[in-house]
């Protein structure tokens, strides 16, 4: 058996022994290496370990703990090429988009390094010889189980908030990306007391044995729905907390009196960065019929110019680009029309065009579950009523947009729309620090934010009082 992570070469027929994880490059197909995943015997170990070192973790002055977050955020700093490297690799994310996404990490590890010292209980005055106050304490062992699409991004807030709140960590990042995420558990342990973050490499049933641990205290999850309601599942036997931020299918609605150019670049950015591989993208546009035409003809000169462009990657695999498209083509055969892509290109690598359909309905899979590809669906409405009737609809409850300048409008989109995040005339953004909490199918808890130093600890209560 290969050890975990080994580079395999590229030479033909070099065929990994039975049970390891192949990685191929999505851009040309060429082989990255093959994984091993750890069994439930190095998943226990692993626990054990973390477990060993908590009480020294926890005991560890707050101030200490955030001095070493700033030293991971140092670290990886340091290291950001050989990352990035990796990240484009694996996942065919652009180069320059990796890096970006490993100096949001290291962003991420700096604000937690502040906020975690600072992170408070509060005081409640009884009788006047009496008080009572509140103090967080680390929940004990953390299973971080990340994603393949922001690896180093998601990956640091997570760890982050769960170190400097004083928690030690079993770390498992995606199947997908194993070889960036050893390497990324190796600098951030390497740069902390030992065992307080411990890394394991795997896949779902490795994901399983560390999620039904009995001494896993708490389990922080971005990926799919299917995995999240699986852990969620999990945990409800063992007791372990759990913060979830999984799938969405995020709607845009394009109100009457927009700027229809500048409404299609906003849907571009929504439906296209990152290939459409992140969880809030846009999955599904309701646009105004008074603006609908020049909004498409917009749009299918955005997704044409992204498509071969430098900064459009491909899918992450050949299985996510075989469920992409799936769906497209069953749009298609149920009456949607394709104005540009839906196409699969001939070559090697997992490349998919960005794709616009129209003449689309509520009852197809494309406007009713998560897609996680570049195709902007779109639904043209009669007015804003019907817009938000549909957009409110679904399982999902991560994020949601409306573009308008009618603010009757927007105060009823803000209302009406049962999601974490609504924004407003941008599908990106937000203020540094924010929290936001996604519903139903979407997850549950405060993924990120002050709010996740919050879900990281827990409250005890203290109540003194003087003695006779």
């Amino acid at each position: 058996m290969l050890p975990p992570t080994t580079p395999l070469d590229d030479s033909p027929g070099l065929t990994p022994a039975d049970g390891t994880i192949v990685i191929t490059d999505p851009r040309t197909g060429a082989l990255v290496g093959a994984i091993e995943p750890a069994g439930q015997q190095e998943v226990a170990a692993a626990v054990d370990r973390a477990r060993a070192a908590a009480p020294g973790w926890a005991a560890t002055a707050p101030a200490r703990r955030g001095t070493a977050l700033h030293g991971i955020a140092a670290v990886l700093r340091e290291h950001e090429a050989e990352l990035a490297d990796l990240n484009q690799r694996e996942t065919g994310k652009p180069f320059t988009q990796a890096l970006e996404g490993i100096r949001a990490g290291v962003s991420t590890l700096e604000q937690y390094a502040e906020l975690g010292p600072l992170h408070t209980g509060r005081a409640l005055r009884g009788a006047v010889t009496s008080v009572d106050y509140t103090i967080a304490e680390p929940r004990g062992v953390v299973a971080v189980i990340t994603p393949w699409n922001d690896p180093v991004a998601v990956a640091a807030g997570l760890l982050g908030a769960a170190v400097v709140t004083g928690n030690t960590v079993v770390f498992k990042p995606s199947e997908r990306c194993p070889h960036l995420g050893r390497r990324l558990g190796e600098l951030v342990a390497g740069a902390l007391p030992e065992d307080v973050v411990v890394t394991v490499d795997g896949d779902a049933d490795t994901g399983a044995a560390l999620v039904a641990h009995p001494d896993i205290a708490m389990v922080a999850h971005v990926g799919s729905t299917a995995a999240g309601e699986r852990i969620a599942r999990a945990a409800a036997l063992t007791g372990a907390h759990v913060v979830r931020e999984n799938g969405g299918n995020d709607a845009l609605i394009v109100d009457a009196g927009v700027d229809p150019v500048w409404a299609a670049e906003q849907a571009a950015v929504g439906a296209f960065a990152n290939t459409g591989q992140i969880c809030t993208s846009v999955e599904r546009v309701y646009v105004h019929q008074d603006v609908a035409d020049d909004f498409l003809a917009a749009l299918v000169k955005e997704a044409q110019a992204r498509t071969g462009s430098p900064s459009f990657g491909p899918l992450v695999d050949e299985t996510l680009r075989r469920s992409v498209h799936a769906q497209v083509q069953e749009a298609i055969d149920d009456g949607a029309e394709a104005l540009t892509g839906a196409t699969v290109p001939e070559g090697a690598g997992s490349w998919y065009p960005a794709t616009v359909l129209t003449a689309c309905r509520p009852s197809m899979t494309i406007m009713r579950e998560e897609t996680f590809g570049p195709v902007a669906p779109v639904q043209v409405v009669r007015d804003f009523d019907e817009a938000l009737s549909l957009a409110a609809r679904g399982r999902y409850g991560l994020a949601a947009t409306v573009l308008s300048t009618d603010l009757s409008h927007i105060q009823r989109a803000v209302t009406g729309l049962d999601v974490g995040t609504v924004k407003v005339n941008a599908v990106f953004g937000g203020a540094p620090g924010g929290s936001a909490e996604p519903r139903r199918s979407s997850g549950s808890g405060f993924g990120y934010g002050p709010g996740l130093l919050d879900e990281m600890t827990l409250t005890k209560v203290v109540h003194i009082e003087a003695a006779p």
